[in-house]
């Protein structure tokens, strides 16, 4: 004997089940948009004034201690970070290359899959999450991004031979990669060159001024005890 009832209540789950998924994994979606957006928006604002590291720190003091870290670590001095950081991406943690738009609104692809503070494409990244850095190493976060400058300029030093206290030439390394400055291509890209001027001047003006205002980064907390916390 049939059951229309039964047989209608199983129909109706079926539609459910088939309504229910799609649903969730937009609902999933969202989630994770809205996770990421969130990253974004907690993330510290850019310094107003980045001429001056010592106003960048005054903003933000743990920068301070992460670029220090970083220094102690691989050898890349303070100033030299904060410039390339500056150059990279003017200290926005989640910014990316624009997008190419096609008749003016369609968008296209990005030109590198570049992210964060230091703006290190995903090959390079995951490179050094295996072999300095940890699985969750993020580019948007500045100690990630300070320990990352450290460990691609010794290897620079290693690979091309450039001196830790050069930062033009580290730069065009980090731009163009230690074969590549091997190669020379940075001398045929007058943007590159250009860049890696700047760099070189701000990390001068950096390290003056650091020079001068150093002193209120160190010492700071509760468990550092003068003078052994001093440089």
């Amino acid at each position: 004997m049939r059951h229309p009832v039964n047989n209608l209540i199983v129909k109706h789950s079926k539609v459910n089940s088939s309504v229910a998924f799609p649903t969730l994994r937009l609902w999933v979606a969202l989630c994770c948009v809205l996770f990421m957006s969130g990253c974004a928006t907690f993330a510290p604002n850019p310094p107003e004034d980045q001429s001056n590291i010592c106003e960048i720190f005054r903003e933000q003091p743990s920068w301070y201690d992460y670029a220090l870290e970083s220094e102690e670590k691989w050898g890349t001095p303070i100033a030299t970070q904060m410039s390339f950081i500056q150059q990279e991406s003017s200290f926005r943690s989640h910014v990316r290359p624009d997008r190419k738009y096609y008749l003016g609104f369609i968008p296209g692809p990005r030109p590198s899959s570049a992210l964060g503070y230091a703006q290190a494409q995903d090959p390079v990244w995951e490179e050094y999450r295996d072999q300095a850095g940890s699985l969750m190493a993020r580019r948007t976060h500045m100690k990630h991004a300070t320990d990352f400058i450290g460990w691609y300029n010794r290897r620079s030093q290693q690979q091309a031979g450039i001196s830790l206290s050069n930062p033009e030439h580290l730069y065009y390394a980090y731009h163009e990669g230690a074969g590549g400055y091997q190669r020379g291509s940075y001398r045929r890209k007058p943007h590159v060159l250009r860049a890696g001027s700047q760099v070189a001047t701000r990390t001068h003006r950096y390290q003056a001024q650091l020079n001068a205002c150093e002193a209120e980064f160190q010492c700071r907390k509760f468990y550092q005890v003068w003078p052994f916390c001093r440089r």
